[in-house]
């Protein structure tokens, strides 16, 4: 996989978790644990982008 390919499909995977994790804030009683998970994982993905660019 191209490296502009994997860019674009941690884009797309953080940009999937981000509205994934506001709908689930936007709730009257959000799941904490699934929240925290997301935000998680929505910062791994940022780190590894920003280790791609360097």
């Amino acid at each position: 996989m191209a490296i502009s390919e994997r860019v674009r499909s941690l884009q797309a995977k953080h940009a999937k978790i981000d509205t994934e994790l506001s709908s689930e804030e936007a709730r009257p009683s959000p799941n904490g644990p699934l929240v925290a998970t997301l935000k998680k994982e929505k910062l791994k993905i940022k780190d590894e982008l920003a280790r791609i660019a360097g």
